[in-house]
């Protein structure tokens, strides 16, 4: 079985894996006609990189991991400020989001949009990064 790179990636070697998949907002998307008057169904799915001793509490308090909340609120944060014509701009400006949090190592964002078309299940993009800094 071949593991994706980022799997294998050395930088990750010292990491737990967070993730929130699944989360479901309307959104202002698309570049169609059809696609302009009303939100669209979509739903995202992201992948955290954390260092483990960035990740391990020691207290068992929320204060010392990177919460869910936090993925949460920078996605709708991203949706509110409007319209976006292509899910490649979403889910780059929402990886550059989660990688701008001090504890993420790296992340990978997945959106798709579910009602696009009627014979498949969805339409979608993946974007994955590594902090520069890593």
């Amino acid at each position: 079985m071949n593991l994706p790179a980022m799997l294998v990636d050395p930088r990750l070697a010292d990491c737990r894996r967070l993730f929130l998949h699944g989360y479901e907002l309307p959104v202002r998307i698309g570049v169609h006609d059809f696609e302009q008057g009303a939100p669209q169904r979509m739903r995202f799915h992201v992948d955290l990189w954390v260092p483990l001793a960035h990740s391990t509490p020691r207290a068992d308090a929320i204060a010392e991991v990177v919460d869910y909340d936090f993925v949460r609120m920078r996605i709708r944060e991203r949706v509110e400020r409007g319209h976006v014509q292509l899910q490649e701009t979403l889910a780059d400006d929402i990886l550059r989001a989660m990688l701008a949090h001090p504890g993420v190592r790296a992340a990978r964002v997945a959106t798709e949009k579910p009602d696009v078309y009627p014979d498949c299940e969805a339409v979608g993009v993946e974007v994955f990064g590594i902090n520069p800094a890593a």
